[in-house]
């Protein structure tokens, strides 16, 4: 399959993941070294009166590196044409056109495309609920790395990648370790600099709560899978 990759006109760039504020993820990713962010979570939608509480720490480093032994054991597990939602400097778009997989990396930070780009990825700057190529004819879609959150509502991105997929295609998607967990809220990264992002909407959800609403979009579950601490599960149409 020829992947075409078209222009688009950045629009509506606010309320994503890490932007905005002092952009503590774009410079994250310019970084050498390790560098850890810190996704808090807001009271307000202003982003005000943040809780420090139960933050989660994020390793920058990991995602501008080589894909790992999970990373690659899951893509030798999977069919192409592959759709990496969320793909960040693009360590798994890298790594599956390694393994002789077509996919396509989009990314909502500018700074992470950019990345991607000059080390001669296939990725562009897009938003999933943008028009995307080759509409309904992705094989697989990834949603590792918490980028199940995206967009603060679960349902929402599990039927548009619904969209986005062939009728036997796939969505496989990392979980909450729980799998009773379902939050969503406004989020807004920080790093030891004291540097933060706007607020952002996101979402966490475990494995049980995961499957209802995919039960109520049409979609089951073929496969759950735990792998060295991380819980993943392949989604297809129930009528497949």
């Amino acid at each position: 399959m020829s992947i075409a990759v078209g222009r688009w006109d950045q629009a509506g760039a606010t309320s994503t993941f890490g932007a905005g504020g002092s952009e503590p993820y774009a410079a994250a990713l310019r970084e050498t070294h390790s560098t850890v962010l810190y996704l808090h979570e807001s009271d307000r939608a202003d982003g005000s009166d943040i809780r420090s509480a139960g933050s989660a720490a994020m390793d920058v480093s990991r995602w501008n590196a080589r894909a790992d032994v999970v990373d690659l054991t899951l893509l030798t597990s999977v069919t192409g044409p592959v759709l990496d939602i969320g793909c960040g400097p693009g360590r798994m778009v890298r790594a599956a056109m390694d393994l002789g997989i077509a996919a396509l990396g989009i990314d909502v930070s500018k700074t992470a495309v950019e990345i991607a780009t000059d080390a001669g990825l296939n990725v562009i700057l897009r938003s999933v609920f943008e028009h995307l190529p080759v509409e309904g004819q992705w094989q697989t879609v990834l949603l590792v790395d918490g980028n199940i959150g995206i967009g603060g509502d679960v349902a929402a991105l599990l039927e548009r990648c619904g969209e986005l997929i062939t009728p036997r295609g796939e969505i496989v998607a990392e979980l909450h370790s729980d799998a009773q967990w379902d939050r969503n809220y406004m989020g807004r990264l920080v790093d030891t600099h004291g540097r933060a992002s706007e607020p952002f909407p996101w979402a966490e959800i475990g494995l049980i709560a995961l499957l209802e609403k995919a039960t109520a979009l049409g979609l089951e579950a073929r496969q759950v899978w735990q792998l060295d601490g991380r819980t993943f599960c392949r989604l297809a149409s129930a009528t497949e």
